[in-house]
């Protein structure tokens, strides 16, 4: 469903030994000049309904389920880029990106094929 390189598992299970979180949240929200953004964040909460919690050994992702069609096929990287160190969401179904690089849009027509996997689950 969602790939994660072994360089952010690593970076995931550093965060995690310091900070003592369970799972962390992937998502989308409506937002910036793109329309779309990336959640990203930790969590130790136990999913609600809305939620998907999927094991990944030491640690959890937790999705809501209306962001699923969006993540199905991406990929959760982390990536040194000059002095900055970053989680990096690779979407097939990005669509376009704002230049800030945190604002995105999706390719709808690819993001509607999977929405009858997301109702399954």
């Amino acid at each position: 469903m969602i790939e994660i390189t072994n360089e952010a598992i690593t970076k995931i299970l550093e965060k995690q030994a310091k900070e003592g979180f369970s799972a962390i949240r992937l998502g989308i929200t409506g937002g910036g000049c793109a329309g779309f953004e990336y959640v990203f964040d930790k969590c130790n909460d136990i999913p609600s309904k809305e939620d998907v919690r999927l094991d990944y050994g030491k640690f959890g992702v937790v999705i809501n389920k209306i962001s699923i069609p969006y993540l199905v096929g991406m990929t959760l990287d982390y990536q040194k880029e000059g002095l900055n160190e970053i989680f990096k969401f690779i979407n097939p179904k990005e669509q376009s990106s704002c230049g800030c690089g945190v604002s995105i849009n999706f390719d709808l027509e690819q993001v509607n094929k999977d929405k009858i996997f997301a109702v399954e689950l």
